[in-house]
């Protein structure tokens, strides 16, 4: 059986230590043991049982992608030609860097993609050289973000 795919029960200890990783990644298992009372050891192992079942899927930094220079956001809504294509059009989608994330959706759009470009030029160029030029894909809807008024993290805790 794989470890990722059974159904892993988190515990109070799995989530004070999330909780922990989430106010600072960098913690050390140390200081993150002592303001739990529990030993190093059990930070350790608990943190590779999170890993080994997919509930902490890695470390990453978080990043303001404006103060790297990608000032336009967007969330974009795909209609495919056909939906058998799916595949294939994310494997195509995979390889364009502004793509940030994908998601198979239910509704009227096969998939919703999140990007990023430098500018508004930038995001004209993606859709009509990149992202159009993507012969399954039928049409797109676009909607340019503004701004992110709430950017949070699930409150299991």
């Amino acid at each position: 059986m794989n470890m990722n795919q059974d159904k892993y029960q988190i515990d109070d200890l799995d989530r004070k230590i999330i909780k922990e990783l989430f106010k600072d990644a960098r913690a050390s298992y140390v200081d993150i043991a002592k303001k739990l009372v529990v030993s190093n050891a059990t930070i350790h192992q608990r943190v590779n049982k999170l890993r080994l079942h997919g509930v902490l899927k890695g470390f990453v930094p978080l990043i303001d992608e404006s103060k790297m220079g990608f000032t336009v956001s967007a969330i974009i809504g795909i209609y495919l030609k056909n939906a058998k294509d799916s595949q294939l059009v994310l494997e195509k989608l995979n390889k364009i860097p502004e793509v940030l994330e994908a998601y198979y959706t239910t509704g009227s759009y096969a998939l919703i993609l999140k990007i990023v470009t430098q500018d508004i030029q930038k995001f004209q160029e993606f859709l009509m050289d990149k992202l159009q030029g993507i012969g399954e894909i039928q049409s797109t809807e676009s909607f340019v973000c503004l701004s992110q008024p709430i950017s949070r993290t699930p409150k299991i805790f």
